[in-house]
């Protein structure tokens, strides 16, 4: 395969949407962008939800053609920071759709939560390389985002740090040779505590984590382990291995973050250092690399590489995940629509920690395995599954 090699002299530029630029990824991957090569990409698009003050910054350092914010009401702030500049604005739900199937070689969709899917879809209908970082939209609608890039013929590349390492080490030429994946899990900030510690676990505490800088959502998610029940359903449907071969372990250090066992014993590893820049690195320049300028993982300082087990008691958000996953149909996107309303109780101090993933549990028992169809049923029930998490968690608050 010849490399890609960003910034070729006698080639276009790449373009550049990015969805959910003002988030973590969304930053990191443009800060990416400024370290490449001059003229190696251009920027397309920018989304961002409601931080119209930071999208406008960062359209104009990357001459953005187009900045959308999904909140109708930041749209007046934008235009009036935009003013002058010759880029287009927009807002509300349809206007970030409308970016997301703009004309672009390259796609980050990392718009967090179910929030992300209709862009994500889009982005894929229209072509060209989608960097996902939505873990939402595999978990909720995976057999027709991949169905749309079939139609396509889209290219869908995984930047979670986890899909990225095992897609880094998977020899897709010869997958029935492939005995097992396994995804690593950090264990967050609770994973030495007893039960009593967790239930007195306050949002400062479970956003605490002790390797990874994320956004709050994902910390927690990390907090409970749903973040690697989540990952779990996405790579059921990113890799061809069956559920039963996909394994999790707990490895505290975080310098391997995917591994892959073959079936003459070699199992292969991708490490590096704990940082997003990585994996989003590797989705830019994919089929090739680019050069970033990271802390380079050093194996002698570490001193030793821990690997364990992940409890089932004191983490049952990833028992729920793989109950979810088996039993199809729409438990996925139940699992994830009330995991989402939990998580954000929580983090308002309207649940306690360890009712995130009873809340779960309870919503998941309700709705059993009502079917989905296409999109419309998969945001329907999403809708459902919310509006009964919410009631589930304000009769636990209550009690």
């Amino acid at each position: 395969m010849t490399p890609l090699h960003p910034a070729p002299a006698d080639g276009p530029p790449r373009r550049i949407t990015v969805l959910g630029s003002t988030g973590s990824v969304g930053r990191s991957t443009l800060a990416l962008l400024e370290t490449a090569s001059p003229g190696a990409f251009a920027v397309e698009a920018l989304v961002a939800g409601s931080d119209a003050s930071a999208l406008a910054a960062q359209a104009r350092r990357h001459g953005a053609r187009l900045a959308v914010v999904a909140d109708p009401a930041a749209h007046g702030a934008l235009r009036e920071a935009l003013a002058g500049t010759g880029i287009e604005t927009a807002a509300g739900a349809d206007a970030v759709v409308e970016a997301a199937a703009r004309p672009a070689d390259w796609t980050m969709a990392a718009i967090v939560g179910a929030a992300g899917l209709r862009s994500t879809l889009a982005a894929l209908d229209r072509g060209g390389i989608l960097a996902l970082a939505n873990k939402e939209s595999l978990v909720c609608a995976g057999e027709i985002v991949l169905a749309a890039a079939r139609r396509s013929g889209a290219t869908l590349l995984p930047v979670d740090s986890e899909h990225n390492a095992i897609f880094q080490a998977l020899d897709l030429r010869d997958t029935a040779m492939v005995e097992k994946i396994v995804l690593t899990a950090s264990g967050g900030p609770c994973r030495a505590m007893e039960p009593a510690e967790m239930r007195a676990v306050t949002p400062e505490v479970a956003l605490r984590h002790p390797v990874w800088k994320m956004g709050a959502k994902i910390s927690i998610d990390s907090a409970t382990m749903m973040n690697k029940g989540l990952e779990l359903i996405e790579a059921a449907h990113l890799f061809p291995v069956p559920e039963t071969r996909i394994e999790v372990l707990v490895h505290p250090q975080s310098a391997v973050h995917g591994l892959v066992q073959y079936a003459d014993g070699s199992v292969l590893a991708q490490l590096g250092t704990p940082d997003m820049r990585t994996p989003i690195a590797h989705a830019l320049a994919w089929p090739g690399r680019m050069a970033v300028a990271l802390p380079r993982l050093d194996l002698a300082a570490l001193g030793r590489l821990e690997f364990l087990p992940p409890d089932p008691v004191r983490f049952p958000a990833l028992r729920l995940a793989r109950d979810a996953l088996r039993a199809g149909a729409g438990a996925p996107v139940v699992l994830n629509g009330a995991n989402e309303v939990a998580v954000s109780l929580f983090l308002d101090r309207r649940l306690g920690f360890l009712d995130i993933a009873a809340v779960v549990e309870e919503a998941l028992g309700l709705f059993g395995t009502r079917a989905v169809g296409g999109l419309d049923d998969v945001l329907a029930l999403d809708a459902e599954a919310r509006r009964e998490a919410a009631g589930l968690a304000a009769r636990r608050a209550a009690a």
